[in-house]
C-alpha cells in the first residue's frame, strides 16, 4: 500500500474520531441529509432492542434494515464507531486496489488501439499517459475518505456505509475480473438496498470483455457466459436470503425491508424526490405514481447499456448516480460514492460544459439543508416547500452533472475516432452536436 494512501487514511480516521468525540455527533445524527428511515442508526439500535426482548424487529414499523445487519451490530454494538470507521477504510482501499487496475487495463487498451491505427492522426493531445494516471487511484480514495458526505455518514453510523464497502467490493471484483466473486457481491449489494440490482448489466459486460467474448446476441459464447453469470448471482442471492431466514426463522424481513423501499410509506423528509410528492398526493393515485417513480432507477440501464457496451466502467459509474438520485430513501451517502470515482474522468474536464456553475448549486444546496430545515421546523418562518425547492434544485444538479459528464464522454470518444478538427465537405470548420450523433454547422 502506498505510504501517501496510508497518510490519507490516518487523516480520514482521525477527522471521524474526533467528530465522534464531539458535541456534533448527535447534531449530525439526526440530520434528515445523512440518515433516512431505512438506514439511521436510532433505527437499528430500536431493532436490537427488540431482538434481545425476544420480538422480531420486523414487528413494529421502525426497523426496516436487513437481517445481517441487526446481527453483526447484535455482536459489535460496543465497537459500532470502530465498524463505521473501518468500512469506510475498507471502501477507499477497495476503490484504490480496483481503479489501480481499472488504469492498467485502459492504458493497454490504448496502446493497442493506437499500433491498430483506430485513432485519428491529430488526436495526440488527448491520448492519455502514465504520469497523468498515476495519482488517480490516491483521489479517489482521497475523495472519498476525506469528502464531508462520507464523514457525516460515518459519524451518523449511517448503515449506508456499509452498502457502500459492498458496493466497492462488488467493483474490485469485477475489474479484477472474478465473476465468482463479482456476484456475490452484487447479491449482497442488491440484498442489502435492492436498487444495486442495475449494476449487473455494466458488470457482465466488463467480465465479457475480459474474456474476450464478443457483445453479439447471436453469440452462443455471449449467452453461455451470460447464464454463468446471472446463475451466480441468483444462487449468491438465495443463499443470502436463505441464511437470513435461517437466522429469524421467519419471512417478515422482505416486506419490512424490499417492500418498504419499493411502496415508500415513510415520507419523512430526505434528500430524495418521492417524500413531498406523494405527500401531496391523494392516496387513490399513489400506487401508479410509485410505479413511475420506481421505474426511473431500472428504465435507463438498457439504453445505457447499448450506448456504453464498450464502456462499462463509465456505465457503472452513471448508474450509481442514478441510483442515488433516484432511489426512494436517498443520503449523502449515496452521493460521495459516485462522486469518488469523478478523478477518474479527470481527462474529460476540457470538455465539461457546466462543472464550475454546478459544482457551486451542489455545495450551496448543500449548506442550505441544515438552514431552511432550521427555518421550517424550528423557526416556523417557512414551510415544506422551501425544503423540498432546495431538495430539487440538488437533484436537479446531480441531474446536470451526469448529462455534462456523459456528454463529455461521448465527444471525446468521438474526437479519438474522428479527429479534434471536424469540417464539412465544403472544407469549413464544423462543430460536433450532441443530439445529432454527426457534426454540424
Amino acid at each position: 500500500m502506498a505510504a501517501p494512501l496510508v497518510l490519507v487514511v490516518l487523516v480520514a480516521v482521525t477527522v471521524r474520531a474526533a467528530l465522534y468525540r464531539s458535541s456534533l455527533a448527535a447534531f449530525i445524527a439526526e440530520r434528515v441529509e445523512v440518515a433516512s428511515p431505512l438506514n439511521a442508526w436510532k433505527r437499528v439500535v430500536e431493532g436490537l432492542a427488540l431482538l434481545d426482548l425476544g420480538v422480531s424487529p420486523y414487528s413494529g414499523a421502525i426497523f426496516h434494515e436487513t437481517p445481517l445487519i441487526i446481527y453483526l451490530f447484535h455482536f459489535l454494538i460496543e465497537y459500532a464507531e470502530l465498524v463505521f470507521m473501518i468500512t469506510d477504510v475498507l471502501t477507499a482501499v477497495a476503490l484504490y486496489l480496483a481503479i489501480q487496475d481499472y488504469n492498467k487495463v485502459v492504458f493497454k487498451k490504448q496502446k493497442l488501439l493506437i499500433e491498430l491505427d483506430k485513432y485519428a492522426p491529430d488526436v495526440a493531445e488527448l491520448i492519455r499517459t502514465p504520469m497523468e494516471m498515476h495519482y488517480i487511484p490516491l483521489k479517489v480514495a482521497l475523495f472519498y475518505l476525506l469528502n464531508p458526505y462520507t464523514v457525516m455518514s460515518c459519524v451518523a453510523k449511517s448503515t449506508c456505509a456499509i452498502n457502500n464497502t459492498v458496493i466497492a467490493f462488488f467493483f474490485l471484483a469485477t475489474i479484477k475480473g472474478s465473476a465468482f466473486l463479482s456476484a456475490v457481491f452484487l447479491a449482497l449489494a442488491t440484498y442489502q438496498s435492492l436498487y444495486p440490482i442495475t449494476l449487473f448489466a455494466p458488470a457482465l459486460l466488463y467480465l465479457l470483455q475480459r474474456q474476450f467474448i464478443p457483445i453479439k446476441p447471436k453469440s452462443k459464447s455471449f449467452w453461455l457466459y451470460t447464464m454463468q453469470y446471472a446463475a451466480l448471482y441468483l444462487c449468491s442471492l438465495v443463499v443470502i436470503i436463505c441464511l437470513s431466514f435461517f437466522l429469524l426463522n421467519s419471512w417478515d424481513f422482505i416486506p419490512s425491508v424490499y417492500g418498504f423501499i419499493l411502496s415508500v410509506p415513510d415520507l419523512t423528509p430526505n434528500i430524495g424526490l418521492f417524500w413531498y410528492f406523494f405527500a401531496e398526493m391523494f392516496e387513490h393515485f399513489s400506487l401508479f405514481f410509485v410505479c413511475v417513480f420506481q421505474i426511473n432507477v431500472f428504465f435507463y440501464t438498457i439504453p445505457l447499456a447499448v450506448k456504453l457496451k464498450e464502456h462499462p466502467v463509465f456505465f457503472m459509474f452513471v448508474q450509481l448516480a442514478i441510483i442515488s438520485i433516484f432511489k426512494s430513501y436517498p443520503t449523502v451517502g449515496d452521493v460521495a460514492l459516485y462522486m469518488a470515482f469523478l478523478p477518474v474522468w479527470s481527462h474529460l474536464y476540457r470538455f465539461l460544459r457546466n462543472i464550475f456553475i454546478l459544482s457551486c448549486v451542489l455545495i450551496v444546496c448543500s449548506l442550505l439543508f441544515p438552514v431552511l430545515w432550521h427555518l421550517w421546523i424550528y423557526a416556523g418562518s417557512a414551510n415544506s416547500n422551501f425544503y423540498y425547492a432546495i431538495t430539487l434544485t440538488f437533484n436537479i444538479g446531480q441531474i446536470l452533472l451526469i448529462s455534462d459528464y456523459f456528454y463529455a464522454f461521448l465527444r471525446r470518444e468521438y474526437y479519438l475516432t474522428h479527429g479534434l478538427h471536424l469540417t464539412r465537405q465544403d472544407g469549413t470548420e464544423a462543430m460536433l452536436v450532441l443530439n445529432s450523433g454527426r457534426s454540424a454547422g
